[in-house]
């Protein structure tokens, strides 16, 4: 279990905390409200079981226990998720299956909080990877911004990240983050 903590962003109260049952309703808000970055990355928007399984999803390899759910909350509303899983694709590192913000929670410098309070809370990471849907400009733009290096596009088929990929998807750009002293 990961105690909950707050993170700095001037003139809001910032929670991050594991979901819990009653998390259920408003991640599903959240999903419908992130419908622009579904359609984005699967071509579809959100469907009814994409919360649910998120909980069970892994990418091959990875151990039921190294999967790590974060939900933001802001002033006591949820308006974002993490999905990562530690020491995955190796040890020491982590990958980060979804970064997840409501329209109405980017632009504020929550992301950029949230992922530095992560990365400071990780202990010795030394890599960090994800995922940004082809083409998705907000989502390369803030993974530059944090130091992360852009691949080329890979197509879609197979698995992407922890889940298998959409008939509609285009594509992802693979991202990594080398961390000094992890």
């Amino acid at each position: 279990m990961v105690d909950a903590w707050m993170i700095e962003v001037p003139g809001e109260r910032v929670v991050v905390r594991e979901p819990g049952p009653r998390d259920e309703v408003p991640l599903l808000t959240l999903f419908e409200e992130c419908e622009d970055w579904f359609v984005a990355a699967t071509g579809l928007p959100s469907g009814p079981g994409d919360v649910q399984g998120l909980f069970y999803a892994l990418p091959e390899g990875a151990s039921p226990e190294d999967k790590v759910l974060l939900v933001l909350e802001r002033d006591g509303v949820v308006a974002g998720l993490v999905d990562a899983v530690r020491d995955h694709p190796e040890p020491g590192a982590v990958a980060v299956g979804l970064f997840l913000l409501a329209p109405w929670a980017r632009g504020r410098g929550l992301g950029r909080a949230l992922a530095e309070s992560l990365l400071a809370r990780a202990g010795a990471v030394s890599l960090v990877t994800a995922t940004v849907p082809a083409g998705w400009r907000c989502g390369e733009g803030f993974l530059e911004r944090l130091g992360f290096s852009l691949g080329a596009v890979v197509e879609a088929g197979g698995t992407v990240g922890n889940r298998r990929a959409g008939p509609r998807e285009a594509g992802v750009r693979w991202a990594e983050l080398r961390v000094l002293g992890g």
